[in-house]
């Protein structure tokens, strides 16, 4: 007895025989396929995009069942702070220009340079900084599921934190996480 595949020959040949695409990403792979989908239409967001000197400029780009999308922009020195995602698992793309994200491990601080099209998948509760210590602006592209309901700031880990007067006024904390002085 032959198999509808056999009788068919190849079944991405003909579109009735494969399975429909799934209307949202319901796995991390699918989330970071949105994400790098998304990065790679600039047009649907490149004249959104604005630079504040003053704070992080960001937009809610999509929001979906279970999910949003936020783009993000980072002028030079600009930081997100040691923080974590609540219930929210993520996936941050890098769309223009470096950012280095700080996380800490049982070994120690790890620190990664991010270029363009590079991205980091997290858990819930993972602790991490973003930061733009190049000398270009950044655009970044995060997708949460489910949507960010709250961003817990954290406090370095690191002996003697300082404060660095900046960001509206409310100063930030640089520690040798940051590998600030």
């Amino acid at each position: 007895m032959n198999s509808d595949v056999q009788i068919a020959g190849d079944p991405l040949a003909i579109p009735h025989l494969m399975p429909p695409p799934a209307a949202h990403p319901a796995t991390v792979a699918e989330f970071a396929g949105l994400a790098r989908t998304l990065a790679a239409d600039r047009a649907a967001w490149a004249h959104l995009v604005r630079y504040d000197a003053v704070s992080r400029w960001y937009h809610r780009l999509r929001t979906g069942p279970g999910y949003e999308v936020w783009l993000l922009s980072w002028v030079p020195g600009q930081g997100s702070g040691l923080h974590d995602h609540g219930r929210s698992s993520g996936v941050l793309t890098v769309v223009q220009g470096e950012l280095t994200e700080a996380g800490a491990t049982a070994s120690g601080t790890v620190r990664r340079r991010l270029g363009p099209g590079a991205q980091r998948v997290f858990a819930p509760g993972y602790a991490h900084e973003v930061l733009n210590d190049s000398l270009e602006p950044a655009v970044s592209l995060h997708v949460y599921f489910p949507g960010l309901t709250e961003m817990p700031m954290h406090r370095p880990q690191a002996a003697a934190p300082q404060c660095v007067p900046g960001l509206g006024g409310a100063g930030r904390i640089r520690t040798a996480l940051q590998g600030g002085s």
